[in-house]
């Protein structure tokens, strides 16, 4: 073939195809397209309940606090980059806002160095109304214009009243997101600390309310032994139970998702939060700019392997054949020249 004047075999057009491509990759070229990202804001329950052991692997090495640490850390880990990630905590009947979400990758360390800094030392009072701090969670995601990742075991403490839990004023699935329940299905010891943060032993069944007394009394109180309309409203005895056990509280929590119009998974039964947290918010589009100059330099190494290729068959015929003209072209020991046998 000839090109301008110039002979071109076939080694000789992929040598020049390898320089052009080569060319093409150090000049680069960009597309852009379209990613979805996530922009969340993760509110995480620190409340003494999270320091129950029934996480991990095998169950029970891992407390529910240190649990879904890890599962923020690897959610950041299954996002693309331009993802954006905000933390917060709940204790008592609020949430509370750390930092506004910002971009994981370019992020990364700080975020993980403050997801992993969160401790149940962080809480400010002892009570754990579930269902407020979720709604607390919801507002504050509205005001970043955010999703929301709520982490928790559902645990209320004291345990709800005998109305039930509190109305959520706010229109369903205005805000999208996920609430994972965080622990196991099984009753396990709340491990019990002393002021210096070291575990003195697990909390009894008198350590903790088995009821709740606050507001209204229930409608069977005056069926109660000691009970007076002013002195002893809920009866004179304490009231029993196994609040100092803990666990899940699954049912609790899904029928806080379909009253506040979020979704619902547990922990333990997924391998990574991303595909429910994606499944459950609405797509989140932006323009990602990407350098594809790896496409030309991908071709220009094939070329060249297989321009070796080329030399190294060629040079095995070459050798091959020079072989076989030596052999059939051996001179005869009476002097004259013999051609085959």
């Amino acid at each position: 073939m000839t090109f301008f004047g110039v002979e071109f075999d076939r080694r000789t057009a992929m040598i020049a195809g390898t320089l052009a491509l080569t060319i093409a990759a150090m000049i680069g070229f960009h597309l852009v397209r379209k990613q979805r990202i996530a922009d969340v804001l993760a509110i995480v329950d620190i409340t003494g309940s999270m320091n129950t052991r029934d996480m991990g692997n095998p169950r029970g090495s891992q407390d529910r606090l240190e649990a879904a640490k890890g599962a923020l850390i690897n959610l950041m880990q299954d996002l693309p980059c331009d993802s954006r990630l905000g933390l917060g905590i709940f204790t008592e009947r609020i949430s509370y806002l750390l930092f506004d979400p910002t971009e994981i990758c370019a992020n990364y360390d700080a975020l993980e160095g403050a997801i992993s800094d969160l401790d149940w030392r962080m809480a400010w009072a002892g009570d754990s109304y579930i269902a407020l701090g979720l709604y607390s969670g919801i507002d504050i995601a509205r005001s970043l214009n955010s999703d929301l990742l709520f982490l928790t075991d559902g645990h209320e403490a004291p345990p709800l009243p005998f109305t039930g839990v509190p109305g959520f004023e706010g229109k369903p699935g205005a805000i999208k997101g996920l609430i994972v329940g965080v622990g196991g299905t099984e009753k396990t010891p709340i491990p019990k600390f002393d002021d210096e943060g070291r575990q003195v032993g697990v909390y009894r069944e008198t350590d903790v309310p088995q009821d709740n007394r606050i507001g209204a009394p229930p409608p069977d109180a005056e069926t109660r032994e000691g009970y007076n309309p002013r002195n002893a409203p809920f009866g004179a005895l304490p009231a029993t139970g196994d609040e100092q056990l803990s666990s899940v509280k699954t049912i609790h929590l899904e029928d806080l998702a379909q009253r506040t119009g979020l979704h619902y998974a547990e922990l333990q039964n997924v391998s990574s939060l991303a595909p429910p947290l994606l499944s459950a918010t609405e797509p989140r589009l932006v323009p990602v700019d990407t350098n594809m100059s790896y496409v030309p330099a991908l071709a220009a190494l094939l070329l060249l392997i297989a321009l070796y290729a080329l030399s190294l068959r060629e040079t095995v015929l070459f050798a091959n054949l020079w072989h076989l003209l030596k052999f059939n072209f051996t001179p005869d020991p009476k002097g004259a020249s013999a051609y085959g046998n």
